[in-house]
């Protein structure tokens, strides 16, 4: 399973950026559809193997972002 980043393909095993609290990025281990959100498309569950940064996800290992909310 594949989606969109920036209008690329990307895949699990590719990184992205992304912004909560902080410019971080984060490695593609899963993806998801969301067809209730208001995105209506693809989430990107990203892990790091340090952990994030910042007051919502600091510390945590793995978290979700939209695609749409990603850059490479």
């Amino acid at each position: 399973m594949d989606a969109k980043v920036e209008g690329k393909i990307v895949k699990v095993g590719d990184c992205v950026g992304f912004k909560c609290d902080v410019e971080q990025s984060g490695e593609i281990v899963k993806i998801k559809f969301d067809s209730n959100s208001r995105y209506n498309g693809a989430v990107l569950v990203l892990k790091s193997e340090y952990g994030f940064c910042g007051d919502y996800i600091g510390g945590q290992t793995e978290t979700e972002v939209y695609a749409n909310d990603c850059w490479l």
